[in-house]
């Protein structure tokens, strides 16, 4: 069991710490410019991009879930059923975003807080990612497929290429064209098109053959897609909540200046980190979690839960350790500002301690989409975002200030992990006897 996990989680892993690692990379090369005013300018403008690929996130994790069961049940016809779905979906999906740019801007630049400067730069930013939206859409359904697939490998060479140019593209305009924000807008936009690309063309090298399985008359199969949608609609809300709470958090952060925007730009970098690297394992639950499932394998099911929260503990007790001991350190790597990091340093602790409280909503998150248990994943967010975060932000910012925010962000994690766990025999152990649960 050990070694189907790893044989899922350490190319996921790899994949997804390339996504916090390139961030942290876009940080470090504005970090290191003259303002922080580009990084309030990165994270006003990317926080906006959160919030529209929140949306979208069923395109990877519905996909992921469908995907999976359908290969624990052998249906092939499924299996590229959902291909076809999830590929026409982000299609539309990124033509609307596109098209929709201008009342978008109006929207969130209206919610969002801060300095006139910092807003220009951000939409600055804005205006250019905004086209690579297709191909962000595009590699999220091909990625989610993937993984239903039980393969790790191909998305985990489709995100190291992506952020290989990325990175590459950034320093490029940055520091040889001498742009700002604006280049490492163009280095994403790139980036994502390239891997969009490389992403169709090593899906029809190995998975062509599946099309022989292709009944254009079950496509829009209407059961099908009923269910498609009240799972991906769940996931919608669900991540909806869970990108509200970091865009309050930023906006909030915003309103207290520049500098604490970009602390906690910062420092939240390496939350991501953790998030990321725990994700890997996360989406080795979605592939076996679903296969199982859908195979009506209840022991290993069990079984597989099991060794996953220990490999999600393990990594948690060695990133809390990491941060408490070389939290000071880190920050150097992102930023040379002396008002940063000196404002930064206080707020320290709040990393240390985020990998033992996050871990297990991280896990459980992976268990229930590959169950496709979407109900109590909404109730969840909702309950921990609009019962637990902000009456616990409006309560404490006052007497604590920033370290009230950020001990809000805390218990809002810590009550997911709570809320998913009572909810697990339930909506995740019963499915083997009865998927519609």
């Amino acid at each position: 069991m050990n070694r189907q996990i790893l044989n899922l989680a350490i190319p996921n892993v790899i994949s997804n710490i390339t996504i916090p690692l390139l961030g942290m990379v876009d940080l470090a090369i504005l970090g290191h410019l003259e303002s922080e005013k580009y990084i309030g300018a990165i994270a006003l403008g990317g926080l906006i991009f959160n919030f529209i690929y929140a949306f979208f996130s069923f395109l990877r994790m519905g996909t992921s879930g469908f995907t999976s069961q359908a290969y624990g049940e052998k249906d092939n016809t499924e299996m590229i059923l959902m291909f076809g779905r999830s590929m026409f979906f982000a299609i539309i999906g990124g033509i609307l975003i596109i098209l929709l740019q201008y009342p978008i801007d109006l929207l969130s630049f209206n919610l969002l807080n801060g300095s006139n400067e910092v807003e220009n730069l951000a939409k600055e930013y804005y205006y250019i990612r905004i086209y690579a939206a297709p191909a962000s859409l595009g590699i999220m359904a091909l990625s989610g497929w993937f993984i239903g697939m039980q393969n790790a490998k191909i998305p985990m060479i489709i995100a190291i290429l992506i952020n290989i140019i990325n990175i590459g593209a950034n320093v490029i305009f940055v520091y040889g064209f001498g742009m700002k924000s604006d280049g490492v807008a163009w280095g994403t936009l790139i980036a994502q098109y390239v891997g969009l690309i490389t992403g169709i063309f090593l899906f029809w090298r190995k998975y062509r053959n599946y099309f022989s399985y292709w009944e254009s008359q079950l496509f829009f199969n209407l059961a099908k897609l009923k269910r498609f949608f009240q799972v991906n609609l769940d996931i919608i809300i669900r991540s909806l909540s869970l990108i509200f709470v970091f865009a309050f958090f930023t906006s909030v952060s915003a309103k207290m200046n520049d500098t604490i925007l970009a602390v906690n730009t910062v420092l939240l970098q390496y939350l991501f980190v953790f998030s990321y690297l725990t994700d890997g394992f996360a989406h080795a639950a979605e592939a076996l979690v679903g296969k199982y499932i859908g195979a009506k394998d209840n022991a290993n099911l069990k079984k597989v839960i099991h060794y996953l929260f220990l490999w999600g503990l393990t990594i948690s007790i060695l990133f809390s350790l990491t941060y408490i001991f070389a939290g000071d350190y880190l920050l150097f790597l992102l930023t040379d500002n002396p008002q940063v990091i000196t404002a930064a340093t206080p707020y320290i602790f709040w990393i240390g301690i985020v990998p033992i409280i996050t871990f297990a909503a991280f896990i459980w998150d992976g268990i229930y989409i590959g169950a496709t248990a979407s109900k109590p994943m909404r109730n969840t967010l909702l309950i921990s975002t609009f019962l637990v975060f902000l009456p616990s932000y409006y309560l404490l910012i006052k007497p604590m200030g920033n370290n009230g925010l950020w001990l809000a962000i805390m218990l809002f994690m810590i009550s997911r992990g709570l809320i998913l766990t009572i909810l697990a025999k339930k909506s995740i152990f019963s499915l083997t006897q009865n998927p519609e649960l």
